[in-house]
């Protein structure tokens, strides 16, 4: 008895690991959507790019203050032949009859660009447009991401529905196959006949696998979207979408166009550029314009030959200057006028990919929108399609089971059945799927 409960007690503790595993395994389409945009590589690269561009703009701020550097130089001389050696250093004459000489010497230089044109203050704001256009970028793969998990989703979705269609087909294939073996042994149907029935009865069982495998490659694809290993248990979970759902008001392509517009990162994104362009064009005229700044300098010096020591000689060698400097470009080999040449043929492409990505996003929610309309459209014609054939296949099926339907009507209407199923649900998704798109690209989520 204690063996029995201990027994029963560890199976019940394996059986509630086992289906905690499986409901770990189940994704919902909002749990795929959030793990694709924290997970994804391509996001998690665009958002090392924005930490980039921070660093670039605290760059170009640090530029605005004077910089500030330190050297030293030590060596060593040797002069094997010589009795007596004069050698200048800082004004000073030295004679030394060491053959072996050490010198040291310090400085400590700053200099500090006052005024170069504006274009430090124009570095800074061009920077801030490229972070927002950066981050843009990274809305951008987002919304892309989000897009491709929803089709795979869908996808998945249609096949497991078809999966289960081509499962009933089977099961009524099956049955007639049954019953033909019978009539064929009463001598009521020929063997070809019967031969006929199980071709029909096999492809069906091959159309549930090949459903199925489709569902489990869409499901690798998911997966690999949302970076996740081979041993990762992944399945989703979702519910068959309701004819209300299918058959929702579609709205009209111009006004998601025009809220896309103003939403869309993309488009967003090229109208930065445009301003950035100018930003250019601005920084490269600005190359003309002198340049100001200040330099300040401290040095010192050693040297071993001396009479003196270091502390004497380093306070004896100290120096100090300061200096303002101007420099005005007269000649610079057309540098500063390719430089302007080339942003206003930078200023002409970011307009031209304005106008393209406009284009672009019209002709993708046009497309979506003719989608939607006509695959509603499909799915209610398939709908009653479907329902009438179902009726007249089992009419067939019943007069066939009492002889008076032959073999050829019955895979007729069988195959007119099976291909007006594969319609009713294409058109249900593709039309799911287009309206779903629509409302994202109008700023709304994707929900099924």
């Amino acid at each position: 008895m204690y063996w029995s409960k201990k027994i029963g007690a560890v199976l019940t503790i394996a059986c509630c690991c086992a289906l905690q595993g499986w409901a770990q395994g189940q994704w919902t389409l909002k749990k795929c959507l959030d793990y694709a945009l924290e997970n994804n590589i391509q996001v998690r690269r665009n958002r090392v790019s924005e930490e980039e561009g921070q660093i670039n703009l605290r760059e170009d701020k640090a530029a605005l203050l004077p910089s500030l550097s330190f050297s030293t130089s030590q060596s060593v001389g040797y002069r094997p032949f010589e009795e007596t050696t004069a050698i200048v250093q800082n004004g000073q004459v030295t004679n030394t009859s060491k053959k072996v000489t050490e010198s040291g010497s310090y400085g400590l230089n700053a200099n500090w660009t006052l005024w170069n044109g504006g274009i430090n203050q124009k570095n800074i704001k061009a920077q801030r447009l490229q972070n927002q256009i950066t981050e843009l970028s990274t809305k951008e793969s987002e919304q892309s991401i989000q897009e491709q998990v929803a089709q795979l989703f869908v996808q998945i979705l249609y096949s497991r529905e078809a999966k289960t269609v081509n499962e009933q087909l089977a099961a009524t294939a099956k049955t007639q196959y049954e019953r033909g073996v019978e009539m064929m042994k009463q001598g009521q149907i020929a063997k070809a006949d019967v031969a006929q029935l199980e071709a029909g009865w096999k492809s069906a069982e091959y159309d549930i696998v090949s459903s199925e495998t489709q569902a489990q490659n869409y499901i690798r694809q998911l997966k690999a979207l949302l970076e996740l290993g081979i041993d990762e248990p992944f399945d989703i979970t979702g519910t068959e979408p309701t004819e209300e759902q299918v058959l929702a008001p579609i709205p009209s392509a111009k006004s998601v166009y025009e809220r896309a517009l103003a939403s869309r990162p993309e488009i967003k994104s090229a109208e930065l550029n445009i301003e950035a362009a100018d930003m250019s064009l601005d920084i490269a005229r600005r190359g003309y314009y002198p340049t100001i700044g200040v330099s300040a300098s401290v040095g010192d010096s050693h040297y071993s030959a001396s009479n003196d020591g270091i502390g004497e000689q380093m306070k004896t060698n100290l120096n100090m200057s300061a200096g303002v400097n101007l420099s005005v470009p007269i000649f610079d080999n057309r540098r500063n006028k390719s430089a302007v040449e080339r942003a206003k043929l930078a200023k002409m492409n970011s307009q031209l990919e304005l106008q393209d990505k406009q284009n672009a996003l019209s002709s993708t929610i046009e497309n979506y929108w003719l989608n939607a309309c006509s695959n509603q459209q499909r799915y209610i014609a398939a709908r009653s399609k479907v329902a009438s054939l179902e009726t007249s296949y089992e009419l067939l099926d019943a007069q066939f089971k009492n002889g008076l339907k032959n073999i050829v009507e019955l895979r007729q209407g069988h195959d007119n059945l099976v291909s007006a199923k594969q319609d009713e649900l294409q058109s249900k998704y593709t039309a799911l799927l287009n309206m779903q798109l629509l409302k994202f690209y109008g700023g709304e989520d994707i929900s099924l």
